[in-house]
């Protein structure tokens, strides 16, 4: 199947099946999507970094790691990952990141995942506060031992893919990422398909 490209700095929602694949991949490498989801018949049930970590006790996901929901619901489980770094402690970035971490923006309007999350899902009828921790597919973020985190340029390079499989039917919100700094200074495209 053909891949569908998000054109740098948006994003886009669907419905994915129970049993389908979404396969992620980064075209031109070091670029980060946003991976968000709630389940298509109860958006009160969402994708839960906390419960996920807690379950597999690491930060880490990659193949064969399984994404829970905060009712610890099996959400989607991820079946093939090609880069192994992924971030699934930050929030997706906002207009506040910005005007927060990017002062020389002066607090001017900049496109957002969180924006372009909201403006997707909404039409699904998930309500932007439901919008929380994302999972964040190629990003990479590591931790000192005193809890500082840093975001070095993401080590996906072109082709990188991360394929999911849906374990319940869920509405899905995905971005090519927005921040400049996540994504070694340029914002670049994602592609994506979904099989099954």
């Amino acid at each position: 199947m053909e891949l569908t490209r998000l054109a740098p700095q948006t994003g886009t929602a669907f419905l994915l099946r129970e049993g389908q694949r979404l396969t992620v991949v980064d075209p031109s490498g070091e670029q980060v999507s946003d991976f968000f989801a709630v389940l298509a018949e109860d958006h009160d049930e969402w994708l839960s970094s906390g419960r996920t970590i807690d379950y597999a006790n690491s930060i880490a996901v990659t193949t064969g790691t399984v994404l829970y929901s905060n009712r610890s619901t099996p959400m989607a489980t991820v079946v093939e990952d090609t880069c192994g770094q992924h971030d699934f402690l930050l929030t997706p970035c906002s207009q506040e990141t910005f005007d927060l971490l990017y002062p020389e923006l002066e607090g001017a309007y900049h496109p957002s995942c969180f924006e372009n999350l909201a403006t997707n899902l909404g039409p699904l009828g998930v309500h932007p506060d439901r919008i929380s921790t994302t999972l964040n597919i190629f990003m990479n973020v590591w931790v000192e031992r005193n809890g500082e985190l840093h975001i070095d340029p993401p080590t996906s390079t072109a082709g990188d893919r991360f394929v999911l499989r849906a374990d319940a039917d869920l509405l899905v919100g995905l971005t090519a990422c927005s921040a400049e700094k996540s994504n070694n200074g340029v914002c670049k495209p994602i592609d994506y398909r979904i099989d099954g």
